[in-house]
């Protein structure tokens, strides 16, 4: 291990390579389709105990702690803000079960594989087995995009991490309380009195501060620039309160206020939400650093081997299948989907984040195996990220649950430009769907056997019919430039703004109908409305894919195709669409989908026609080649078996006669 460096860092200097190294991370994890969690955790031990650059203990001291917890704070209340009942009603049955059977269930099995397999406390055990209830949506997401996994086991594993971070959390959080209580010095009577005064004030301080909240917002007391801020600091305000009255209490409290302003249906809910998407992305950066660079390789050390090993034995192939199997049973779900979320558990930040907290609160009560807490999380989300995320597709796949390998397009609004842009793209080997409000839009696709999808891509009802996950991309090009403003502005965050793409509108190039660079997707080449391209169909404009090769080069297709408008391009299983013509850079095996005009194409389909005769002609003179070869052949054989008696010989039959 690595000395530490003299002196340290200083606390300003802490604070900003905290910052880069976990923005550095999740990057690196999006650029390279990495789970997120792997890369920060490597980039905290780098930082810490192997390197000693960084030791969060010796540069910030006293400031880690309540850091964390603060943090913590606001990962739960973005949990709670994801808890909307309206859509857990409307979820499927199977995400019911594993919320109302599987979290008991789940902490039940892992008190038992805590206490039996890795030897903690009762104590212990009861407060790390209620943690390890969540599944982390922040791992699951990245990791399902990654395999391309089918609709449903994607929408059943990511709403039941969604749902039961809270929960589990919730559960952490009210066994610590028990614990407490147990171990405390007042009276029992008393300390239950003092525990649930404790917790009844953090539910009331939460509900009573969502309310607040909302009526503010909803009656415009607070300006729109100032919601977010607002927000942010009665978070922090709420969890103080709380946890100055009943230690721990503030993320019980903190939880229940995300869940009133998730389910009072603000019209500024998804800018709400967007905001705490980014604080918590830099939250998580930060807590995993914090955590990983802290970790004591000599605390790790003190871990049993065979008993840790066993732990993880246990949690992967007993509590968390058994958890899945029975909460599932009786359920409509074919076996291979059961066995799939079966067999898909990995753990995130939460349990990491909060195992550290609970850890130190433990060991102040003179609970002494609670040091162990942390260390084991922190060896249990190490081994499901890195098993999960190089088991998952592999595992998909093999149970025929994954949408392939193809790259996706989604384009909304049906018509003939859609449908010959379809086709096309399909040549490509691309999957694509169109979907439409208006189910007229949708004849010609149908017609053609392009899969469709009849509704509105943004509301709730395509969430559960549409295999998002399955579709890299997003074209919007129908006849209303509002609506594709909106589609895309609206679903650029899930996709990413790179993966947005939008037919031009009408009037865009000019000055007082030109919007925002945050409003709409990004530009096909051509700048072109829906109107002209149909208009250039309608001139006998045709649809083309070409590929080309080591000898066919870009250069050979643009003087064959002179005149032709380059769309799109597949390239090693991606696809994107072309902005700018002059700039595309053409390799083999590259497939090129343009529209041409109607004289390139009839001299296309010549030329096919005329390639077409010369291969049938090649076809039909081998065909005559080897029937004149098979004819010689006999021949030969005639000849030779003429040479010594057959069954048909003469000579033979009359013997045998006689």
């Amino acid at each position: 291990m690595a000395t530490e460096a003299a002196g340290g860092l200083s606390p300003v200097e802490a604070f900003a390579i905290v910052g880069v190294a976990g923005v550095a991370a999740q990057w690196l994890a999006w650029r390279f389709r990495l789970p997120a969690i792997v890369l920060m955790l490597a980039a905290g031990l780098i930082l810490g105990p192997i390197t000693g650059i960084f030791i969060p203990s010796r540069d910030i001291g006293s400031l880690v702690a309540p850091m964390i917890s603060l943090a913590v704070a606001v990962i739960l209340f973005e949990g709670g803000l994801t808890l909307s009942f309206k859509e857990l009603a409307d979820a499927r049955p199977a995400v019911r079960r594993l919320v109302y059977i599987g979290a008991p269930l789940g902490w039940l099995l892992s008190t038992l594989v805590l206490r039996y397999g890795a030897g903690l406390s009762w104590e212990s055990s009861t407060v790390f087995g209620g943690i390890m209830i969540v599944t982390g949506p922040t791992v699951i997401a990245p990791l399902l995009r990654q395999a391309k996994l089918r609709s449903r086991p994607a929408q059943i594993l990511q709403w039941e991490g969604i749902v039961n971070d809270p929960i589990g959390a919730l559960v952490a959080v009210l066994a610590l309380g028990m614990v407490v209580v147990v171990h405390s010095d007042v009276p029992l009577t008393r300390a239950l009195l003092d525990f649930g005064l404790g917790i009844g004030f953090a539910t009331a301080v939460g509900i009573s501060a969502g309310w607040i909240i909302v009526q503010a917002f909803r009656e415009g007391w607070v300006p729109e620039y100032m919601k977010v801020p607002l927000l942010f600091v009665t978070v922090l305000a709420v969890f103080a309160v709380s946890d100055s009255v009943t230690h721990e209490s503030g993320l019980l409290a903190v939880t229940f206020m995300g869940l009133v302003i998730a389910n009072a249906d603000l019209p500024s809910y998804y800018e709400l939400h967007r905001f705490k998407e980014h604080a918590t992305i830099l939250l998580v950066s930060g807590v995993f650093i914090l955590l990983a660079a802290g970790v004591n390789f000599e605390a790790l050390a003190q871990l049993t081997w065979w008993r840790t090993l066993l732990f993880l034995l246990l949690v992967i192939c007993v509590a968390r299948p058994l958890t899945v199997l029975i909460s599932l049973s009786g359920s409509n779900l074919p076996w291979n989907e059961k066995l799939l979320i079966a067999l898909t558990g990995p753990r995130g930040v939460v349990l990491v984040a909060v195992s550290g907290v609970f850890a130190e609160r433990l060991v102040s009560i003179g609970i002494e195996d609670g040091t162990m807490i942390a260390q084991l999380a922190f060896v249990l989300v190490l081994a499901t990220v890195v098993l999960h995320g190089f088991t998952l597709k592999p595992l998909a796949n093999r149970l025929g649950l994954t949408s392939g390998d193809k790259p996706g397009l989604l384009i909304v609004g049906g018509s003939l430009f859609a449908t010959g842009l379809a086709k096309a793209l399909e040549k490509a080997d691309v999957q694509v769907l169109i979907t439409d409000p208006n189910r007229d839009h949708l004849r010609t696709a149908r017609a053609a056997g392009v899969p469709v999808y009849y509704g509105d891509i943004l509301g709730e009802a395509a969430e559960n019919s549409v295999e998002f996950i399955a579709y890299s991309a997003i074209l919007a090009a129908s006849d209303n430039d509002a609506y594709n403003t909106l589609v895309a502005t609206d679903l650029g965050p899930e996709f990413g703004r790179e993966a947005i793409w939008q037919v031009s509108r009408d009037k865009e190039d000019r000055a007082r109908h030109a919007l925002p660079t945050q409003l709409g997707g990004r530009s096909i080449n051509g700048n072109r409305t829906l109107a002209q391209y149909l208009e250039m169909l309608a001139d006998g404009w045709e649809f083309r894919t070409t590929r080309l090769t080591e000898e066919y080069t870009l250069e050979k297709w643009r003087e064959v195709r002179e005149g032709a408008v380059p769309l799109a391009a597949v390239l090693n299983n991606e696809l994107w669409f072309i902005e700018d013509a002059a700039k595309i850079e053409g390799k083999p095996d590259m497939r090129i989908v343009s529209l041409v005009p109607q004289e390139i194409a009839e001299k296309i389909r010549r030329e096919n026609e005329q390639q077409t005769e010369m291969k049938d002609k090649a076809r039909q003179i081998a065909k005559e080649e080897a029937e004149a070869v098979k004819r010689n052949q006999a021949a030969e054989n005639g000849e030779e078996n003429s040479d010594r008696p057959g069954r048909d010989d003469p000579d033979l039959i009359g013997e045998k006669q006689g």
